[in-house]
């Protein structure tokens, strides 16, 4: 529990956010903010949109603000007793107005996404020549530096580049849509989040990441070491899917079986991931890309089954975050402890939706891996 209270800073600016100026801080009535590694992360924050003062009559002066324009940078930083976490980095893309009769009821909602929404908005008809696609996933991201992006790129662990003699690949649509389709065939995931400072944004492009510290523990039934307020659970035994067939080999012309048994994450999550509890219950998929090489049919068959495995056990629920006194981030590890050896252990934060108002904060999560069972004996508050 923090002892020092909860304190949300608003930055924005055309380009560089600083502090919101007193009208607009006072003004605030709410914050919703998503965070996924899957999509845009969002956030939608409603202002209580009076019309006093000399322009009263004329219009609302928070719809006419310079400050809320679309397309404006929004930074929101939360610091829990005396430390501060950049919770969210963005872009205004939507504006919604909701008149009152009532004085002081209307309201103006804002809505943005992350900076990567700056990546979705012009297809482009380019070629990558001799490039593996890492390499391309680092010249892409580094084409962004007005945003504070840093590229965390994970080579492929079958990387390929190119025979230009042979295959170019080509970026047919925007830089986002074409970062995410090379992480699909990986089984990667691309997505960018806050750093440590406000303006500086990490842009990873890898696997989902089960390495790095362990955020503290969501805890059930514990009595006042408890942070929950509601938490359930769902598993999926039909989810993990294993893929089998054949390739045409591009570089040696011979026909090459592509068979996957299970899925491969590291380090695994689960003690009894699906594979072994409920092997007869696999899905069992036809592997049907052509013009590959034998070895990256393969690896993309993997990729696959990968994917398929880290939703077989989904963890849903709400923290209240003065009790767990810290901020849950999303694409990372957390330990859950209180409700068993099944449920209990490391999870894969998938996403969470934080929601703030004077007074509250509360922290809706979504976590997954690849079974049940705890793989650790221990896990720390």
């Amino acid at each position: 529990m923090s002892l020092l209270g909860i304190r949300l800073n608003l930055l924005i600016g055309p380009t560089v956010a600083v502090p919101a100026p007193v009208l607009l801080a006072e003004s605030l009535q709410s914050v919703q903010v998503t965070e996924s590694d899957e999509g845009h992360s969002g956030f939608q924050i409603t202002f209580q949109a009076g019309r006093g003062g000399m322009l009263g009559n004329m219009d609302y002066p928070l719809l006419t603000s310079p400050l809320l324009k679309p397309f404006n940078r929004v930074i929101l930083v939360v610091t829990i007793g005396a430390r501060p976490f950049v919770l969210f980095d963005g872009l205004i893309t939507n504006q919604q107005l909701s008149g009152s009769s009532t004085p002081g009821g209307s309201t103006l909602t804002i809505t943005g996404e992350d900076v990567s929404v700056v990546m979705d908005r012009e297809e482009r008809s380019f070629e990558h020549p001799a490039q593996g696609d890492a390499v391309v996933a680092t010249k892409i991201i580094a084409a962004y530096p007005q945003y504070g992006l840093v590229p965390q790129v994970t080579q492929p662990a079958n990387p390929t580049v190119p025979n230009p003699q042979r295959q170019v690949p080509t970026q047919q649509g925007t830089d986002l849509d074409h970062l995410r389709r090379m992480a699909e065939r990986h089984g990667f995931v691309f997505y960018v989040m806050p750093g440590d400072a406000p303006g500086v944004n990490i842009a990873y492009w890898g696997p989902p990441s089960r390495t790095g510290p362990v955020q503290p523990s969501v805890t059930v039934n514990m009595g006042s070491a408890s942070n929950v307020e509601s938490i359930n659970f769902q598993y999926d035994a039909l989810a993990a899917t294993v893929y089998d067939g054949e390739v045409l080999d591009s570089e040696s012309g011979q026909r090459r079986p592509i068979r996957t048994f299970s899925g491969n994450r590291q380090p695994p999550l689960a003690a009894q991931p699906a594979h072994i509890a409920d092997r007869a219950g696999l899905r069992q998929n036809k592997f049907r890309e052509s013009g590959l090489d034998g070895s990256t049919a393969q690896s993309r068959a993997q990729a696959r089954t990968d994917a398929s495995s880290d939703h077989v056990l989904t963890a849903t629920g709400e923290l209240d975050a003065n009790r767990y006194g810290n901020v849950l981030h999303p694409r990372g590890l957390v330990g859950l402890r209180g409700v068993g050896y099944s449920f209990d252990g490391l999870y894969y934060v998938k996403s969470v939706t934080h929601s703030l108002s004077r007074g509250q904060y509360r922290q809706q999560f979504s976590l997954t891996r690849e079974g049940k069972g705890s793989t650790v004996p221990v896990l720390q508050p």
